[in-house]
């Protein structure tokens, strides 16, 4: 299937150097589980109006962490659907946490800072690595993206960011990949085929921790009669 590509997404030149960024596959219940899918703007950079996983691009702030990636995937989650994976000791972070780290956000303080402020960490470990993907060479706008599995923490609740995105929903695999009102790109589509395998929740964390390697995917895009086509 041709794949409908926006002006100038085409590069004529050498190619770009991809841009970091993660991603997190936020999941809730056991089996069948659901993901939470965000949707983009209309003018987004990125997959506008597209249902996607909720990511980002690493920024400055992320790169003063033990692992900026990972400080990418939570700031973002947090950013786009206000879920906090962060503790406090041992407990994780509640609702009455993620109130108080959007105040320090709105008063201009950095993701870092504000988690800080609150006596907060990030929880790194409660991410786990599942697929990684690098945007055909061919595109103007490239990126390295890490897809993270993670649980939805108990005491919280989906609270988007105005501007940042437009709907978001949960969805199981399954009819996120067959429902026709869920539009999605690629990478999101191949994703979600691998993880709709009828597993639980936990077979499928177990299967992405027991990976000795997560191979990278870098599709290639090849121009037919039709238009550009992606090919694994």
């Amino acid at each position: 299937m041709a794949v409908i590509l926006p002006p100038g997404a085409i590069n004529t030149g050498d190619p770009v150097e991809p841009r970091p960024s993660a991603t997190v596959l936020l999941i809730r219940g056991s089996r069948p589980f659901e993901l939470l899918l965000v949707r983009r703007p209309g003018g987004a950079d990125f997959a506008p109006g597209a249902y996607v996983f909720p990511g980002g691009t690493v920024h400055a702030d992320d790169r003063g962490a033990s692992d900026e990636i990972k400080a990418a995937a939570t700031r973002e989650l947090f950013e786009e659907a206000g879920i906090l994976l962060a503790r406090r000791g041992r407990s994780l972070a509640r609702g009455s946490d993620c109130d108080a780290v959007r105040a320090g956000v709105e008063r201009r303080e950095t993701f870092a800072a504000a988690l800080a402020g609150c006596g907060l960490e990030p929880a790194f470990d409660r991410l786990v690595l599942t697929a990684r993907w690098v945007t055909p060479s061919v595109l103007s706008r490239r990126y390295d993206a890490r897809f993270y599995l993670a649980r939805m923490p108990s005491g919280q609740k989906v609270v988007p960011q105005e501007g940042e995105v437009t709907g978001w929903l949960w969805a199981a695999p399954e009819r996120a990949l067959h429902d026709p009102d869920i539009t999605l790109v690629y990478a999101t589509r191949s994703v979600l085929e691998t993880i709709a395998t009828g597993e639980s929740a936990t077979e499928l964390f177990k299967r992405a921790r027991g990976q000795r390697e997560v191979p990278i995917v870098e599709p290639r895009m090849v121009e037919t009669e039709s238009g550009w086509v992606v090919q694994r």
